[in-house]
């Protein structure tokens, strides 16, 4: 009995642990997952610092300008009285900054340039300043040992930039998992056009913008043959085997006998889904996963969102993304399966494009997701997942 299609993508979640952690330089890190939270090294700003160019000032003005400092320098020793252990304002005193430098004990606002009129050493303006007006105080926006960005959270440029302003080289995450892909079928060519017969791969050139989240290790064609099918499931680089073709009960249909022979546990035999409804996963003894794709395309498509997705997302150590939803209206559910639709969406309204026969691709590639319609569905809020690079 073929199994419900949430539960089989909730096996397929379950039906491994996160691949090893790494600890990499930030650059090798882009696109991985973060196998523990990201914290500040230091508070941030480290000190007080100006966020504007302009005059540090304490007191009523005229300000007589006692210094200045850029950013990345140290306040100037010159500026120290006798006794004085550090530099700080009196009232009626300037002194000059630029946007990011250090502000001297004792300011108590930045007054920015553009307002300021300077008159040998003497500072007039007109301006009204608040307390702590443009001053960045320490710690402002973090402080030492707090959680930045938590574990599981995709490695983002935008994340790389933060572990390096809080102060770190490397980042310590999950490796991608490594993926061969076995693609069976005597009647498939691989150039030129289809002939009577014989069909062109369309499975093969299509995985690889699938699998953005995996290392793919090669594609091996196979002609309907078990024992090269077995042989080729061997392949001990790979943390996950994906089959493409064989799934189903026909003639040619070879991969549940030989996951069998090789003492496999087959974990979904079946999605109760359209298209797809062959698909499979199964683990091999030694603990490495297959997972096998129905030879019509559109169909092997659904089976990668429906099965794989969630597999090589829990390997790499990625969080569960939040689902996203949209309206569709009745499109004629399915009194028992799950039907995958490819839809377009404008707003908050799916809309079917149509082409969406399990043979054909036509749909998937002019659609931005699939819908899930659940049995019964009968308008309202469908859940969208997508094969889109991310």
């Amino acid at each position: 009995m073929n199994m419900p299609w949430k539960l089989a993508r909730q096996t397929a979640r379950d039906a491994a642990k996160p691949l090893d952690a790494v600890e990499l330089p930030l650059p090798d890190s882009l696109g991985l997952a973060l196998a523990s939270a990201v914290r500040a090294l230091t508070s941030q700003p480290t000190c007080d610092t100006s966020a504007m160019d302009g005059y540090a000032e304490r007191g009523a003005g005229p300000w007589t300008v006692v210094g200045r400092v850029a950013a990345g320098e140290q306040i100037p020793r010159t500026f120290s009285r006798p006794g004085d252990t550090t530099p700080v304002l009196q009232p009626g005193e300037a002194f000059g900054v630029a946007t990011g430098a250090l502000v001297p004990p004792g300011t108590e606002s930045v007054v920015p340039v553009e307002h300021c009129v300077l008159d040998g050493t003497t500072l007039h303006h007109s301006s009204i300043q608040p307390p702590g007006k443009h001053i960045r105080r320490r710690g402002e926006d973090w402080s030492a040992g707090d959680e930045l960005i938590p574990a599981g959270s995709l490695i983002t440029p935008a994340v790389l930039g933060l572990a390096s302003a809080a102060g770190h080289d490397t980042i310590l995450a999950h490796r991608r998992p490594r993926v061969a892909v076995i693609v069976t079928g005597d009647e498939l060519l691989h150039s030129g056009p289809p002939t009577p017969g014989r069909v062109r791969d369309a499975i093969g050139p299509m995985l690889p913008g699938l699998l953005t989240r995996a290392d793919l290790l090669g594609t091996t064609y196979l002609r309907d043959d078990p024992t090269a099918l077995a042989d080729a499931l061997t392949h001990d680089g790979a943390d996950v085997l994906v089959t493409c073709g064989a799934t189903s009960k026909g003639p040619a249909d070879h991969l549940r006998s030989v996951l069998q022979d090789l003492g496999a546990e087959i974990l979904v035999s079946g999605v109760a889904c359209r298209p797809g409804h062959p698909m499979l996963l199964a683990t091999l003894p030694d603990g490495r996963c297959v997972v096998g794709l129905p030879g019509n395309p559109f169909a092997a498509y659904a089976a990668v969102l429906t099965l794989l997705h969630p597999l090589l997302d829990t390997l790499g150590g990625h969080a569960p993304k939040p689902e996203i939803t949209a309206h569709l209206n009745d499109v004629s559910a399915h009194p028992n399966d799950t039907r995958l639709i490819p839809v377009t969406r404008t707003g908050n309204t799916a809309h079917p494009v149509g082409h969406d026969r399990p043979g054909s691709l036509w749909g998937a590639a002019l659609a931005d997701a699939l819908a899930v319609v659940p049995p019964g569905h009968e308008g309202g809020e469908a859940e969208l997942i997508s094969g889109n690079a991310s």
